[in-house]
């Protein structure tokens, strides 16, 4: 295993008086992509916002490449170099494709401070950014919706993404062409943190899996392994993934 980019050690979370992680420990290996699995309500999404700071731990540590950052705010987080793309989305719906670009380019007040080789790599990704540029991003179809999130948060060079469930509601071509993107993310050594409910899409591209279940993880190891073994996929979460394709 690579050495570590990401640890939570023992976190825990309260959302009001509602208690969610009861001591997550979670290591992201770096240059790699980590899924994490588990039913609904498992913890998977608070998992992913407590890192970005959205809600703070109230126990337990978190390390970004050896730096604490349990207590740093949001904006301080995504100033170290990690994006987080929320299930929602959070486009701007009445903003263009192009405007939504420039504002996720935190170092560029134009869009000639964009850097030009890397927004065509973007366009190599996701062809249908070039295409719709100048549209409302509010009329994308929901997987060039899902297409911009992603493309916002790879416009600058991150050393983290927290990517929740980005094939969720897509259709087959689309999700293949997620899948192709995040295959170019991973020979870019992009470390990812990804929470899916497709076992397919996470077989295929999952190097580590942790899996959750109420508010820990309860496993951890290969993507591949999982994937060989049926009867842990029973065990873990409930049914054999094997046949949800």
């Amino acid at each position: 295993m690579s050495e570590a980019l990401l640890k939570l050690e023992g976190v825990h979370t309260h959302i009001g008086a509602y208690h969610i992680l009861h001591g997550v420990d979670l290591v992201v290996p770096k240059g790699e992509l980590t899924m994490l699995l588990g039913r609904n309500g498992a913890g998977k999404t608070t998992t992913l916002r407590t890192i970005m700071g959205l809600w703070h731990a109230s126990q337990g540590r978190i390390t970004l490449a050896g730096q604490d950052i349990t207590a740093r705010q949001t904006h301080e987080i995504a100033t170290s170099g990690v994006a987080y793309v929320p299930e929602s989305m959070g486009i701007f719906s009445d903003l263009s494709v192009r405007e939504n670009m420039l504002l996720a380019a935190r170092g560029a007040r134009t869009l000639d401070d964009i850097d030009t080789t890397r927004l065509e790599w973007i366009f190599g990704l996701f062809p249908a950014m070039k295409k719709f540029w100048n549209h409302p991003a509010g009329k994308l179809s929901g997987g060039q919706k899902q297409m911009l999130a992603v493309s916002r948060a790879i416009v600058e060079p991150r050393q983290l993404l927290l990517i929740d469930e980005p094939s969720k509601g897509l259709a087959p071509a689309i999700i293949q062409n997620m899948i192709a993107a995040f295959r170019e993310l991973k020979a870019a050594q992009t470390t990812i943190l990804l929470v899916e409910q497709n076992f397919n899409f996470a077989k295929q591209l999952g190097d580590t899996v942790a899996v959750m279940d109420d508010g820990r993880v309860v496993h951890s190891g290969s993507m591949a392994e999982l994937a060989a073994d049926e009867s842990l996929q029973s065990k873990l979460l409930g049914l054999s993934l094997g046949a949800h394709q």
